[in-house]
């Protein structure tokens, strides 16, 4: 009974609110690499997209502190959403200055729109965001969402403008050692429902043998999975050190200007890469390499399919991806229609009207053909046999 009574001291005791580390960092992406689970996220990402926000809650953060605002009504992106509806609490739009209030490893307290520090002093101070605040400010971005439809096709001429001969000629693409040429190619990306999609392509994977692309994460991915990519492209930003050593033909993706930041950090590895030139993202470079080297198929994994998904993205860059898929799209297909007509299932009663077809015809073939006649006499002697063994018996 004392027991109970203590620990019942301790539960009213507990301040109330979401009690964590503090870990910051102002790109998510990388933050996510560092978090454990009940850290307090504090990022600094306009329009929370749909795959930031999956990241934090598969790293189990206990809640996330936003300088920027994490709807600022550009259009209706998907990352608030996911956060809330998985229990996460988050405070919005609390300014820059929190970087220099917040540093890392200290321990914070979030309580409604305030972070509040070890010793009750108040830090920083935002928006609480709840389902209902965040329904209405995506009802709103909905309403504006033709602004963005704008200048997404403006970015998309832009695009066109400058990369017209290696989207229409293939100018500029390098070559590589891997062999594509005729082959099915999988490009995984590290974006949309990719663990699910990868799951459900294990069949297709063993019996085609399709070349497996990693796109920066996208490669760890592969190997989570228990498969080794052969080719490996992207800026390096987001990939670790043993996916880069797997043994993979790396492809380094380089700005027009011919700057590529990941290619020191690869050289430093002991690997010569191959470098690649392109405006656009890691994404496009792997999905217009595949097509430029002869790939017969390419299924894409992850990858962003959708207005919304491009729009989610929070870039204009993602014109890039539209122009790219409508280049490649006679062999692109999919993860997700992979996996639904690969996976068709028997219907029970096919499957029923199989067997008793099957059973007819092994009858008419025991009663008309000579085999199934001495088969007959054959199961006759034995019947005989084994009735006049059991009377023995009994």
């Amino acid at each position: 009974m004392r027991f109970a009574a203590l620990r019942r001291t301790r539960a009213v005791d507990q301040p109330p609110g979401t009690v964590g580390v503090v870990r910051l960092d102002r790109r998510t992406k990388n933050l996510t690499r560092r978090l454990r689970p009940g850290d307090i996220a504090v990022i600094d990402h306009v329009d929370l997209d749909r795959v930031a926000a999956e990241a934090l809650v598969s790293c189990q953060v206990g809640g996330v502190v936003n300088v920027a605002p994490s709807v600022s009504g550009r259009y209706p992106n998907l990352g608030p959403d996911i956060l809330l509806a998985n229990g996460v609490p988050l405070i919005d739009d609390v300014g820059a200055d929190a970087f220099g209030q917040l540093r890392e490893g200290d321990r914070v307290r979030l309580l409604g729109d305030t972070v509040f520090g070890a010793d009750g002093s108040v830090l920083a101070k935002g928006v609480e965001q709840t389902l209902d605040t965040v329904a209405s400010s995506m009802a709103d971005a909905r309403e504006g969402l033709s602004a963005q439809l704008e200048a997404f096709a403006s970015n998309t001429m832009e695009y066109l403008r400058r990369e017209r001969d290696l989207l229409l000629d293939g100018v500029g693409v390098p070559d590589i050692a891997t062999d594509l040429e005729g082959r099915h190619v999988l490009v995984v990306v590290r974006g949309y429902n990719y663990r699910e999609d990868l799951v459900t392509l294990r069949h297709y994977v063993r019996e085609y043998k399709p070349v497996l692309i990693g796109v920066d994460g996208g490669a760890d991915a592969l190997l989570e999975e228990g498969l080794k990519p052969h080719l490996i492209v992207g800026d390096m930003d987001s990939i670790s050190d043993t996916a880069l050593k797997c043994g993979a033909e790396v492809v380094v993706h380089a700005y027009r200007d011919g700057s590529a930041p990941g290619l020191s950090r690869v050289q430093d590895l002991g690997i010569e890469p191959v470098v690649f030139a392109a405006a656009g993202t890691s994404e496009d470079v792997a999905l217009l390499l595949a097509d430029d080297k002869g790939a017969s198929l390419i299924v894409a994994v992850g990858t962003h399919a959708t207005l919304v998904e491009f729009l989610d993205k929070g870039r204009s860059g993602m014109a890039s991806t539209f122009l790219t898929r409508l280049r490649v799209g006679g062999k692109l297909i999919d993860a997700k229609g992979v996996s639904r007509l690969y996976r068709s299932r028997i219907p029970v009663t096919t499957l029923v009207l199989l067997v008793l077809a099957a059973a007819v015809a092994f009858a008419v073939a025991l009663t008309v053909t000579p085999g199934g006649q001495l088969y007959r006499e054959y199961f006759a002697t034995d019947w005989h046999q084994f009735t006049h063994w059991l009377r023995g018996l009994f």
